[in-house]
């Protein structure tokens, strides 16, 4: 089963900068924690990260639900450049409500000058039907909230010129 969360906002900066950020700047400063998502603190084996088919390893601090350590494997699944990212979020370390994989997706418009806007999708998907009404409930409303403030420091990164730590 599939469970989709998708948001829409809009970013004052270039479309460059709306694009790559979310994938090229450094993602502990995406990812920094909520609730029992614990905060991403490194990645590794990540020298081509950001080209379709690569791969890293992301590190978490401990939480709730995770010891800390190695927390998932991310995946670039499609890229088209100041358009469109998809990635894969897999092989969780720790157990996800059933949950065996997460698909993103990030994809950017220029309606203007310094004005993206950005549509940004999540599907869940779960493989437990016992769970199905679990996964619904944690999709529609932790999900959710996570994933307004994962934009908001991907907006912040994007609008503030940090710098990218890939290419």
């Amino acid at each position: 089963m599939e469970f989709k969360v998708a948001l829409q906002t809009i970013f004052h900066c270039s479309l460059e900068r709306a694009f790559k950020s979310p994938m090229l700047c450094d993602v502990s400063k995406v990812h920094t924690g909520y609730g029992i998502m614990p905060r991403v603190t490194h990645t590794t084996d990540d020298a081509n990260w950001g080209q379709p088919g690569s791969s890293k390893k992301i590190f978490v601090a401990p939480s709730l639900t995770h010891k800390g350590g190695f927390g998932s494997i991310d995946t670039v699944l499609e890229r088209r450049e100041n358009e469109y990212w998809k990635i894969e979020v897999s092989q969780f370390q720790t157990w996800m409500l059933g949950f065996t994989r997460f698909t993103g997706e990030w994809a950017t418009r220029e309606i203007a000058p310094n004005q993206i806007q950005v549509n940004y999708t999540y599907t869940l998907h779960a493989s437990q039907p016992l769970l199905y009404p679990f996964n619904w409930l944690f999709a529609k409303t932790f999900w959710r909230r996570y994933m307004w403030q994962v934009t908001e420091n991907i907006r912040k990164m994007a609008e503030g010129d940090e710098a990218f730590l890939y290419e």
